[in-house]
């Protein structure tokens, strides 16, 4: 029994870690975008956050046939979950850039970069969980931080872009600049819920 027990927490816990690493592959592969687009660093983003779609549908599956699970059930699931939308927003974020022909800015460009080292972080505070758990929560606290580093270049950037509408063209383009930022933003949010979660899950298995 415990062997099976064991065997099904390190199932969970892989899964987990997969996501974590392509989520921040892709954050990298945002980062890359931002210093120089490009339609290959795109076709990349959009490989990587399919191959972590699926990995979460295992993890889903594996949920879904298991009747006790090592970690709450619930904590599972909105990790897993937390960890994939960060990753979706990083990749509708080049998607919408590429739709709307936006260039990016220097702000968006001090994003990315805050974004990848907040994955970086809530990867290391994946592979810490099991055996580690109290230095798993370090790195949980750190992406935290950098989430509120994410926030306030992004409110410098929106008070930069509203800062003098010109024209209705100039409108056009602040808005488009406008939804970008706030796919940025929402990828930061998800990664501090991300590491939210990893901390209360530490609580209850310390």
């Amino acid at each position: 029994m415990f062997r099976f027990f064991k065997k099904r927490q390190d199932a969970f816990l892989r899964l987990i870690i997969q996501q974590a690493e392509l989520t921040a592959k892709g954050t990298d592969l945002l980062k890359k975008y931002m210093d120089a687009p490009s339609a290959e660093v795109s076709a990349q983003l959009t490989s990587t956050e399919k191959e972590a779609d699926e990995v979460r549908r295992i993890l889903i599956d594996e949920l879904n046939r298991t009747f006790i699970t090592p970690i709450d059930r619930e904590d599972i699931h909105a990790l897993s979950r937390a960890i994939d939308d960060m990753l979706d927003y990083a990749y509708s974020t080049v998607t919408e850039m590429e739709v709307l022909k936006v260039r990016p800015t220097p702000h968006m460009v001090r994003i990315a970069g805050l974004l990848h080292d907040a994955a970086a972080e809530i990867l290391l505070a994946t592979q810490r969980l099991e055996h580690h758990p109290n230095v798993a929560n370090d790195h949980a606290q750190r992406a935290k931080a950098l989430e509120n580093r994410v926030e306030s270049v992004y409110r410098e950037a929106l008070a930069e872009l509203f800062s003098g509408p010109e024209d209705v063209q100039h409108i056009v383009k602040m808005l488009k600049k406008r939804e970008v930022y706030r796919h940025l933003s929402n990828s930061a949010d998800r990664g501090d819920e991300a590491a939210n979660v990893i901390a209360d899950i530490v609580v209850k298995i310390t």
